[in-house]
């Protein structure tokens, strides 16, 4: 995006990627369906990026979700709004839209230039280095702007090692951390090792829907509603990622976060204590729930797992976990199991262009960046947002320098 934000303003352009292709990490954020952005309104989409700095925040309004879909449109690619919110290529696919892009990138006079991974500046020169297949290169440019990912995926190169290379030219950088990841559960016996052999054997895997969740101290009523999926070591899946950043922040402030989980979220408290306390007579506790409260399988495993065996037998206990399920976790999945990362390149280390005060010339977008967001369409456009940002902060700086 930035490329072609200054390829539009009359700059020379050359595009650098490590990876034998350009895009290889939107072609798999494409897999299953590319989900471009949301169509949320303005004030519940900027919502969705928490504390983001102002910088970053005015670029996402300035290039949002209907100025994604307009580009896409724009590319020859229609879009459509799915049953969530969440928005498409009308048929799903990542490798059309990349194409055409491309194509338009080099119609345009961008220099593609695949397997040159990146590795700083020359000492003496100041030019930018490469490692590529035939040794290594350099390449002198008027500015350069740098979207080289996060930690998340380090076998599409997206492996943070930009980070002492940028610290080293005194730039400050927020520690890189796991964002929309999964979790591991505490032990839930005495002596165990997170979940018990039996769930993970007969249930690792396995998806918990339809239920809402909550954080331990928000109101019932905070909760959200999706799916799971219990793990080797936990959990994780789309309705775990809602919660990511907060349990993060939660485990590293206390050691540990609780998530409580609804087992029942279409049923009222009052139903499921009645159901409960309702004479079961010689039929089993699990024959029971599953015939008056539909919970059985991975549902059923994971009630057994978190309650003890007088817990199970309380109708009130029980149908109070039922609706408020405590999972304690105690880490997030390391970062690069993660599909993003938060932490990196801090807005006081840039100036009003988007420019690295340490190092003039040099910009910066995309994960990289300071900023996190939940999965739903928000990664994609803050990337395309602060990718058009950059491009046209050099520009500017360019037109000022007489570049």
């Amino acid at each position: 995006m930035a490329a072609e934000t200054l390829a539009a303003a009359g700059v020379s352009v050359d595009l650098f990627d490590a990876m034998p292709s350009v895009g290889r990490k939107f072609l798999l954020a494409g897999r299953g369906g590319l989900n471009l952005t949301h169509s949320e309104s303005p004030a519940p989409f900027l919502a969705r990026y928490g504390a983001l700095a102002d910088p970053w925040r005015e670029a996402i309004a300035a290039h949002g979700n209907e100025a994604v879909r307009r580009w896409a449109a724009d590319l020859g690619i229609e879009t459509f709004v799915g049953t969530s919110g969440r928005v498409f290529p009308t048929d799903l696919k990542a490798a059309p839209l990349l194409r055409a892009w491309l194509h338009r990138l080099r119609a345009a006079g961008v220099r593609l230039h695949p397997r040159h991974r990146w590795t700083g500046w020359d000492g003496a020169s100041g030019v930018l280095t490469f490692d590529t297949p035939a040794g290594a290169t350099t390449h002198a440019a008027d500015a350069t702007v740098l979207a080289l990912g996060g930690a998340s995926w380090p076998r599409l190169g997206s492996d943070g090692a930009w980070v002492p290379l940028l610290a080293g030219r005194g730039v400050a950088i927020a520690p890189l951390q796991p964002a929309n990841c999964g979790f591991d559960v505490a032990p839930m016996r005495p002596g165990a090792a997170g979940w018990s052999e039996v769930l993970r054997q007969r249930h690792a895997g396995h998806p918990i829907k339809p239920v809402a969740a909550r954080l331990a101290g928000d109101p019932p009523q905070a909760g959200h509603q999706g799916e799971f999926v219990l793990t080797e070591t936990g959990i994780e899946g789309s309705l775990v990622y809602a919660f990511s950043a907060r349990l993060r922040d939660e485990i590293a402030a206390r050691g540990q976060a609780t998530w409580l989980i609804d087992l029942l979220p279409q049923h009222s408290a009052a139903q499921v204590l009645a159901e409960t306390s309702r004479p079961r007579g010689p039929r089993s506790l699990s024959t029971h729930l599953k015939s008056r409260l539909g919970i059985t399988g991975a549902k059923a495993a994971l009630l057994h797992e978190v309650l003890s065996p007088a817990q199970l037998a309380d109708p009130a206990a029980l149908a109070a976990a039922l609706k408020a399920l405590p999972i304690p976790l105690v880490r997030p999945r390391p970062v690069a199991e993660a599909i993003s990362t938060a932490g990196g390149v801090r807005a006081a280390a840039l100036d009003g262009n988007g420019m690295l005060l340490a190092v003039p010339g040099v910009f910066c977008a995309g994960e990289m960046l300071d900023w996190e967001a939940p999965t739903g369409g928000y990664l994609l456009t803050a990337c395309f947002a602060t990718g058009r940002e950059a491009g046209l902060g050099a520009a500017r700086w360019l037109q000022q320098q007489g570049a």
